[in-house]
């Protein structure tokens, strides 16, 4: 499953890391692989918790190429 996940520095410098799909899911490093690894961790236990009180899975993400003329 693929999903869709934002990074930003925060003003101190650390990055933080969201999967808008999974609502609360935020994670943190120092660097950007960091801040990925650990949301990699917290997406998995997510939806680990999802699985375990039989809620529904969001859907994984998936692209549409638009072709804008101008």
């Amino acid at each position: 499953m693929k999903f869709r996940t934002f990074i930003e520095q925060d003003e101190d410098g650390i990055f933080v890391a969201t999967c808008p799909t999974l609502p609360g899911c935020i994670s943190q490093g120092n660097t950007r692989q960091e801040a990925l690894l650990n949301l990699k961790d917290a997406i998995e236990g997510y939806l680990y918790s999802l699985q375990k009180h039989n809620e529904p899975i969001p859907l994984p993400i998936s692209e549409e190429l638009l072709e804008i003329v101008i």
